[in-house]
């Protein structure tokens, strides 16, 4: 029978043990409220030496700290700093980052007392931007609550509706146009048109069977008897809208679609589609205009 050998317990309980470091000199000219205005000068590094836990500078490092470090704080002309605030040009927008669904919401509200007077009420109206991420859920409870929110406000009344939809992380706008009308075959007012700042990702081609069955749907629980042929022919429109350059900016894209097409919807018809929903329908700097204004109004902190 074989013994094992047992590893000695002498060797495992063993402590490298290392020499103290050589304690530096404390420098006594300067006060403990003044050190933060040396920074990155040896007298800075020295004053934490005193007082950190970590090993202490020996007496070489410091003397070779004062070399490469010199400090140069009673060289320097010195003023007090301004209290003015001066306004960087090169600040971003708070409206141009990235937006979830609680300060896009925020903004639309300001913009839509902004925009929409009493006049135009009864022509456009916005539905929560939840409403579509919420359809497609696999939970029945969730669905069931935007199938209530629809029918209690009627939304199709109206002649324009402003859908903000974001899935995939990507905030895109879905405008019913006419949908009061009936579909039968006179009809060629109704349409949809899905603005994307990002076509690249192809967002309309992917959720366009979806967006068409959450309309039947809409139309059954509004108790409307349109056949669902009649919205399978339902014109559906994805024209090329400027575009964003990077890949945060689209829920502001999105706000700045609705603001210009409220501005311009007088002139939409859509037998000469697509109107003013083109490249060069605004430009970058308008955008950037418009999301400075709106931050520098105070609406939204």
């Amino acid at each position: 029978m074989s013994r094992r050998r047992r590893r000695s317990n002498r060797v495992r309980n063993t402590k490298a043990v290392t020499a103290p470091p050589a304690s530096v000199t404390i420098i006594e000219d300067i006060e403990e409220d003044e050190y933060e205005n040396h920074r990155s000068c040896w007298k800075h590094i020295a004053y934490l030496n005193t007082r950190d836990s970590k090993p202490k500078l020996t007496e070489e490092e410091f003397e070779l700290l004062k070399v490469t470090a010199p400090c140069f704080y009673e060289e320097c002309t010195r003023r007090e700093r301004s209290r003015r605030r001066v306004k960087c040009k090169y600040l971003v927008s708070k409206l141009r980052k990235k937006l979830n669904s609680n300060i896009f919401i925020n903004y639309l509200e300001v913009l839509w007392k902004k925009d929409v007077l009493d006049e135009k009420k009864n022509s456009f109206v916005y539905v929560d931007c939840l409403w579509f991420s919420m359809y497609k859920s696999e939970n029945e409870r969730v669905r069931s609550s935007v199938f209530e929110s629809v029918k209690a406000k009627q939304i199709f009344s109206n002649e324009y509706v402003f859908l903000p939809i974001v899935y995939w992380s990507h905030w895109t706008l879905l405008i019913f146009c006419n949908f009061g009308e009936d579909l039968d075959d006179d009809n060629e007012k109704t349409c949809m048109l899905f603005l994307d700042s990002l076509k690249t990702t192809e967002t309309a081609q992917r959720l366009e069977p979806d967006i068409r069955k959450f309309v039947l749907d809409i139309f059954r629980i509004e108790g409307r008897s349109e056949d669902s042929s009649l919205v399978d022919d339902i014109p559906f429109h994805a024209p090329d809208v400027p575009q964003q350059t990077n890949d945060v900016e689209c829920g502001s894209f999105v706000l700045y679609y609705i603001h210009r097409f409220i501005e311009n919807a007088c002139s939409f018809n859509i037998d000469s589609y697509p109107c003013f929903l083109k490249g060069d329908w605004f430009s970058h700097k308008d955008l950037e205009d418009f999301c400075n204004t709106f931050d520098s109004s105070g609406a939204i902190r």
